[in-house]
């Protein structure tokens, strides 16, 4: 039998690994809770002083705070059913046997939108969505609907953000959950389709207990960067037009970078992350289930 492998050889492999989550990780988000205790202005650095609660106060009473949480979560209530509606449906889709070669190119296109960054689907967006110049306009133009203004008006900005996430980050939940269906045993999904031939029966009992652990994986990481989605809206409509479009991630960006108040944004970034926390708990205590 091989030796016990000592601890410093152990700590030799993970321990730089370990350092650099704590440096990158931790260290933040303890400056992030020590700032929010604290009346923290850049513009008045001399005058930072100890307040305790009284920015998680402010920023719990704010009416404007919980408009773009309201904004945030409207998305997420969007999208994230949208993109697992569609995923499972390409996923199921992919699945099915047979035209080896097009579904081997069609994962490779789910990759496509996947590695194209938000700042870079916000641009594009703005140049497909322009009113006078846009693609997308003049596609509509024999339709009669040539002079849509998609920027400047807050329901179609809104929608905009919709449809860009939902495009990005659909092929990420197809593949995922590809992976789910990959694990169901042949013999066992043979037998059920011996069995019925209602394609739903066979989801909801064959294959579903395998996917859900992808199914919260998906659930938890796709909530937690739809709730700090920054890049791609700022590049798009900059929160605009008024405050439609502006998330919670970006009245944090405001708070901190323009009106130069670190101690409320920490403190709204902080109370986003239990948020975030919360929904990740709850996701796993309904949806989670041993297979």
């Amino acid at each position: 039998m091989p030796g016990k492998v000592p601890r410093k050889t152990i700590f030799s492999f993970i321990g730089p690994s370990v350092i650099a989550l704590a440096v990158i990780g931790i260290v933040p988000l303890l400056y992030a809770a020590w700032t929010s205790l604290h009346f923290y202005n850049l513009t008045k650095l001399k005058r930072v002083k100890f307040i305790g609660f009284e920015n998680y106060w402010d920023v719990l009473t704010d009416s404007v705070f919980w408009e773009a949480m309201g904004r945030t979560f409207t998305l997420l209530g969007i999208a994230l059913p949208l993109q697992l509606g569609l995923g499972l449906g390409i996923a199921l889709i992919l699945h099915k046997p047979g035209l080896t070669l097009l579904k081997t190119l069609a994962r490779l296109s789910l990759v496509l939108p996947m590695a194209t960054t938000y700042a870079v689907v916000g641009l594009l967006g703005q140049v497909m969505f322009n009113q006078k110049f846009g693609v997308v306009n003049q596609f509509l133009s024999p339709f009669g609907g040539g002079n849509i203004n998609w920027i400047g008006d807050p329901t179609n900005a809104f929608a905009m953000i919709i449809f860009w996430d939902v495009w990005q980050w659909t092929p990420f939940v197809a593949l995922v959950l590809l992976a789910g269906l990959t694990m169901v045993p042949d013999e066992i999904e043979e037998a059920a389709r011996l069995e019925t031939k209602s394609w739903w029966t066979v989801l909801r009992y064959v294959q579903l207990p395998f996917l859900m652990p992808g199914l919260v994986a998906v659930l938890i990481l796709r909530t937690a960067d739809t709730l700090k989605l920054f890049d791609m809206v700022f590049t798009l409509t900059r929160g605009g037009p008024g405050s439609s479009t502006e998330l919670i991630s970006l009245m944090i960006q405001r708070v901190g970078f323009r009106a130069f108040d670190q101690g409320l944004a920490s403190a709204q970034a902080i109370i986003l992350l239990i948020i975030t926390i919360i929904l990740s708990q709850i996701y796993i205590r309904v949806f989670y289930k041993e297979v």
